[in-house]
């Protein structure tokens, strides 16, 4: 018995399981496998050290699996920003269909890719940003709690108090993101 949800009728997977954008490891071989085996396999751009250099994992990726996968693009400040458009540029001329935003205000890249019929899931670790993030239209939330680690904007707060608060004050679907690792956690989370 195959479980569907908004998010596998969303991004078009058989599990509701996604493996989020990961620094240095959200590769090729990663993505292709979670993809293969029936999740949402995710590339992570900035792992990559140039667009060009995105582009080319993109088109390995595709020789790795034939089912969605999608990239996340993670938008930090820093002293010197990597060339967020010309990664966002990459992602919509390589006709990718999900994208998973992570990190700083979204709104301009979340624009660009609706413009593209991109799907775009947005990770928070707040409800403050999450309903940010769906003002701006994206059309599904990863609501990420301290156990995540990593991300910005992190309260400590964790998904066991994040999940049943996004439940009540968000409008558009959302994942229960980081500290799930087998079934029991996917029912717990389905169930939040």
């Amino acid at each position: 018995m195959t479980l569907q949800t908004k998010l596998t009728k969303l991004v078009g997977i058989k599990h509701p399981i996604v493996q989020g954008g990961m620094q240095w490891v959200g590769t090729a071989e990663l993505a292709s496998a979670v993809s293969n085996a029936g999740g949402l396999g995710i590339l992570t751009a900035l792992t990559q050290p140039t667009p060009e250099h995105l582009r080319n994992e993109i088109r390995r990726c595709r020789t790795m699996t034939n089912k969605p996968f999608g990239v996340n693009l993670t938008l930090l400040p820093a002293m010197t920003p990597p060339p967020y458009a010309e990664y966002g540029d990459v992602i919509v001329q390589e006709g990718i269909k999900v994208v998973e935003t992570a990190g700083n205000n979204p709104g301009e890249h979340i624009r660009k890719f609706k413009e593209a019929g991109i799907v775009v899931i947005h990770k928070c670790t707040s409800i403050r940003d999450a309903l940010t993030a769906q003002r701006l239209g994206a059309d599904m939330l990863s609501i990420d709690g301290f156990e995540c680690a990593g991300h910005p904007g992190e309260d400590d707060v964790t998904g066991l108090i994040l999940l049943p608060l996004a439940a009540k004050a968000l409008k558009i679907p959302f994942i229960a993101s980081g500290g799930f690792g087998d079934g029991s956690g996917l029912a717990a989370a389905l169930a939040l």
